[in-house]
């Protein structure tokens, strides 16, 4: 019983000021959208997360292809990459074969949606390529529990997979990637008790994701990209529409 009540949560469901939308709101207004589509801004790119066979990536595609009736997204799995490289590599080919871009420097411009490690890798694809490889031209990048300061889960547990040590905090790597403001905007979100990477870890340096609390007997990380209030957000700026979420994210609440 003490078990189902931490996962369920008890007493009124705790809202964030700057993302003050409830479960059945964003329920109601994905139907909203699904009834009425509108098409996207630009070509979308979906990435999955570390490990995953492409279960994530399938998903929000379909979402996001049903909200705005618009065929213009990919997916990419990586569950096969060894490094970040490799991540790269594969982001960039996905996107090329999906929309050629003539310069060979850049892909065309995108916005990408990152689930989990596929936000991080995103971010890493963005960087100067020093002509290794092209870059992912990011126009928005939207994060969903990604450990864009490292993930809880990588340093709790042995090094079993050569990416796990690149995504504890502190690394050289996580160094590297925010030395630098990035050059599109981030829009960061998580639920609360993700315990794989961490609220705190899941905006860029100095930042804060908007947090919604957990959806009842869910798992916090795990569950967060079938979450209707990220997705709604999500979805209503991916079709221009005013989003729910305002700035600047409020701070994370005290355990």
């Amino acid at each position: 019983m003490c078990l189902l009540l931490a996962v369920a949560g008890c007493g009124p469901e705790q809202l964030n000021p700057s993302f003050p939308l409830d479960l059945d709101e964003g329920r109601l207004d994905l139907s909203r959208m699904e009834d009425h589509p509108h098409s996207l801004q630009r070509p979308l790119v979906v990435i999955g997360g570390f490990l995953d066979p492409g279960f994530a990536s399938w998903h929000l595609q379909n979402e996001f292809s049903s909200l705005t009736g618009d065929h213009r997204i990919v997916g990419v799995s990586l569950a096969e990459c060894l490094s970040f490289d490799e991540c790269a590599q594969k982001i960039v080919r996905a996107v090329n074969q999906a929309w050629p871009n003539k310069h060979d420097d850049e892909t065309i411009e995108v916005d990408v949606v990152g689930n989990s490690m596929g936000g991080r890798a995103a971010r890493y694809a963005a960087l100067p390529a020093d002509g290794k490889r092209m870059r992912l031209n990011i126009a928005r990048l939207f994060t969903i529990s990604s450990p864009l300061m490292g993930a809880e889960d990588a340093v709790r547990y042995p090094v079993v997979h050569p990416l796990q040590k690149l995504m504890r905090p502190g690394s050289p790597l996580y160094a590297k990637l925010n030395s630098e403001s990035p050059d599109y905007p981030i829009y960061s979100y998580v639920r609360l008790g993700d315990w794989v990477v961490g609220a705190e870890n899941a905006a860029p340096p100095g930042r804060t994701a908007w947090w919604v609390p957990n959806e009842p007997i869910t798992d916090p990380h795990g569950g967060a990209m079938n979450d209707p209030r990220i997705l709604c957000d999500i979805g209503r700026r991916l079709r221009g529409e005013v989003p729910m979420t305002t700035n600047p994210p409020a701070a994370l609440p005290v355990e």
